[in-house]
């Protein structure tokens, strides 16, 4: 077979289409025909038919897709960047030959490449044949991350990155994992009702050995698309992170999920320092004490990372309790306004944890708030269709809303 390296997961297909009509569909196979050595799914439907689908099986590859009768293209082509795999090529066949439009989908949307009609065999083994061998120009394709950091032990980190992971893989129905870097202590396994697994300890001292199919073993699935990445060290093992790990382990993990929530201990070793540096945005937890917010300031001094366009998000947890600052005195303490407040709610918020549900998954303030936190970092415009979930989008944000291809 001459055709792009497979290897990566064993459930997922190399290449599969939605095509309209037979006409289309025979140009396509027989344009592909000389570039592969197996028969090549096709199926025929619509950008719609591919997004229902696709929820319920793993993403290829490649995929083509039909747009030739859908009236609001951009907006199918949002829905079905819901339930793919950031890392997916898509390759679109429709009926308008519109220089903006083309601009629109390949830039805008990140879509590989987009053919009007009239087809002929000889256009799409020219245009799309190159995809299936391998020659893609090189992209930042990948899902985006997060940090979500307590500035002290006890102010409900690892529960807001749990339910803001939940939020994404099961509310939102994008691919998610999150990752326990408090690889001593971590909660997120917990949290979620699931056991840790095992082998991230092993491949942060052995990065040449970090693929995706190291990532498979060593997550564990709380659901279809929330997958959770732990480890649990004994106290007395030092944690040995090798140079370059960190961003060898969120290089595969960016391929293989839309978001990855990383719940990071302020600690002061190499694993944390490295996320805390090669995420896309940082979340800092913080509670309504002058303790707390001492120790703000001290994450706010750290210098961000390179993909970091804006300080820190701060979260202002467990406001309200007896006995603990306003929110005008935090402000004032910190010089700087906080992001997000989420009150004190102890029987809801510790009833989930104690059954290891997420809090998020019933509707109140606490579900609003993990709604906003979507917000703040910047995963807007991501809501699967019948969640039932509304965020609106903030001016500019809705346009990078999955790397279909190059950015």
């Amino acid at each position: 077979m001459t055709g792009m390296d497979t290897a990566s997961r064993h459930d997922r297909p190399f290449l599969m289409g939605f095509i309209g009509d037979a006409a289309t569909e025979a140009l396509i196979r027989d344009g592909l025909g000389p570039f592969v050595g197996f028969t090549i799914d096709l199926r025929r439907g619509s950008v719609r038919t591919a997004t229902a689908a696709l929820r319920r099986q793993a993403t290829p590859k490649i995929l083509i897709v039909d747009i030739g009768d859908e009236k609001q293209p951009i907006s199918a082509l949002r829905e079905l960047a819901n339930v793919v795999e950031p890392d997916v090529s898509v390759l679109l066949v429709g009926a308008l030959d519109s220089a903006d439009f083309y601009r629109e989908v390949t830039r805008g949307l990140g879509v590989l490449e987009y053919l009007p009609r009239p087809l002929t065999r000889e256009k799409i083994a020219r245009e799309f044949g190159p995809v299936l061998v391998g020659q893609i120009p090189e992209r930042d394709n990948g899902g985006r991350c997060v940090t979500v950091t307590g500035v002290r032990g006890g102010v409900g980190a690892s529960t807001i990155a749990a339910n803001l992971a939940w939020l994404f893989g099961v509310a939102m129905q994008r691919h998610t994992v999150l990752l326990d870097a408090d690889l001593y202590r971590g909660m997120a396994a917990l949290l979620l009702d699931v056991a840790a697994g095992a082998g991230l300890c092993q491949a942060l001292e052995m990065p040449e050995r970090i693929d995706v199919l190291l990532v498979e073993r060593a997550v564990v699935r709380a659901t279809e698309r929330l997958h959770v990445l732990a480890d649990r060290l004994d106290f007395m093992t030092e944690l040995n992170c090798a140079p370059a790990a960190t961003r060898a382990l969120l290089g595969v993990l960016r391929h293989r999920y839309n978001f990855i929530v990383a719940d990071v201990p302020f600690v002061p070793n190499g694993f944390s320092r490295d996320l805390l540096m090669d995420v896309h945005q940082r979340i800092l937890v913080l509670e309504p004490t002058l303790a707390s917010v001492r120790e703000t300031l001290r994450l706010l001094e750290v210098p961000p990372g390179p993909l970091q366009k804006q300080r820190p998000v701060l979260v202002l947890n467990r406001m309200g309790r007896p006995g603990t600052l306003n929110r005008r005195q935090v402000e004032d303490a910190l010089k700087s306004h906080v992001d997000l407040i989420i009150p004190d709610l102890p029987r809801q918020v510790g009833n989930a944890e104690t059954l290891g549900e997420a809090a998020a998954g019933t509707r109140g303030v606490f579900r609003n708030a993990m709604l906003e936190l979507a917000r703040q970092v910047d995963a807007v415009g991501m809501l699967d269709v019948g969640s039932g979930l509304s965020v609106l989008p903030t001016a500019g944000s809705g346009r990078r809303w999955l790397s279909l291809g190059r950015r």
